[in-house]
């Protein structure tokens, strides 16, 4: 079935319909991972968005139970140059079509997606909507269209609940989490508690934490700070914390850093950051709008992370403040392992 992706400028780019026959309107978004498909869908740091998959093809792989990195996926669609539609039958994959109709998510192939990445390098963000027409009311209804805000509130859990184990106890705050991270934390034995983004001190306190991780997710440092302040004010200085992602750039903020916008988002699994310590490059899963100004940071870090591409912080840690801030996904899924260290040096800094 034939269908289109239009976008607010008033473009549109005819494909191959799979999925979900819905109407669905996001925000355009690249990604640029040669693999890792399951992961970047499943994602809620994607909230909202549609992504455009880089990749030559998409869905070789099928959908296993292993890569899910939340169980209902939140992204408005996506968009490749291929899909494979006829992998091998196995009872532990599911093919991406029957994945995407159960999941209510439409797609298009057969798109020029080197035209849509390059039209992004020009537009930081664009309005994008798969529809089944691309006449005058199809542009008139995106324009029409006003996306939504603070998305981490909506995927953010509404209750706390415990990952088990037995080792140190960890709060982490979520702002639309991923499973790889709370399986990396359980590996080290990491007895953890995911908690709304929006919980009061006193719940946090009434666990008695060794740590608190502010976790990554969708939506603007901004939205979020009425609520996480209060927590940055109690907990600084006197636990660790370590902020990914959305939490770095919330963490960040707290400590007066001057965020920076890219020039065009990072997210993919392939960009480099340098430790300045080291002058090893790791290769990293980034999902992130802002970086910071080396020179706004105020004090002296013991660790820090330059991104190759800009030359901005991407990441710090100081043990006498007990911080650690990675605008990196340290576990990657999809990506490289390369920053899995961050979670031994998190450890240690709760002993």
């Amino acid at each position: 079935m034939k269908r289109y992706l239009i976008l607010e400028n008033g473009q549109s780019f005819p494909g191959e319909g799979l999925g979900a026959s819905i109407i669905s309107t996001g925000e355009l978004a690249i990604q640029t991972g040669n693999f890792g498909y399951q992961e970047a869908l499943t994602d809620p740091t994607n909230t909202g968005k549609i992504l455009v998959f880089t990749a030559p093809m998409i869905g070789g792989n099928g959908i296993n139970a292993i890569d899910y990195e939340s169980i209902n996926p939140t992204v408005k669609g996506i968009i490749a140059n291929d899909v494979a539609q006829n992998i091998s039958e196995s009872g532990n994959f599911q093919d991406l079509a029957s994945f995407l109709k159960e999941k209510n998510i439409p797609a298009i192939f057969n798109v020029d997606t080197r035209a849509l990445v390059h039209l992004l390098n020009k537009e930081k963000t664009i309005k994008a909507s798969i529809m089944d027409t691309n006449d005058e009311h199809a542009f008139d209804q995106i324009k029409a269209l006003v996306l939504p805000k603070n998305k981490s509130a909506a995927v953010s859990t509404k209750n706390a609940y415990a990952v088990p184990n037995v080792g140190k106890t960890v709060a982490i705050i979520d702002l639309g989490l991923k499973h790889s991270m709370l399986r990396e934390l359980s590996l080290r034995k990491v007895n953890a508690t995911v908690l709304p983004y929006n919980v009061a001190v006193p719940d946090i306190e009434n666990l008695r934490p060794q740590g608190i991780i502010i976790s990554g997710g969708p939506g603007k440092p901004n939205e979020l700070m009425p609520d996480l302040e209060p927590i940055f004010s109690a907990f600084y200085g006197q636990i660790p914390i370590w902020g990914i992602g959305l939490g770095f750039l919330t963490l960040s903020d707290f400590l007066n850093f001057e965020l920076v916008d890219l020039p065009q988002p990072y997210s993919g699994i392939n960009y480099p950051v340098i430790d300045q310590n080291t002058n090893k490059i790791w290769q990293v899963a980034m999902n992130i709008d802002q970086l910071i100004l080396p020179n706004s940071v105020q004090f002296e870090m013991e660790r820090e992370f330059y991104d190759l591409h800009s030359e901005l912080l991407a990441g710090y840690s100081n043990k006498t403040n007990k911080v650690i801030g990675t605008a990196f996904n340290a576990e990657g899924a999809p990506g490289s392992l390369d920053a899995l260290p961050i979670f031994d040096n998190f450890v240690k800094m709760m002993v």
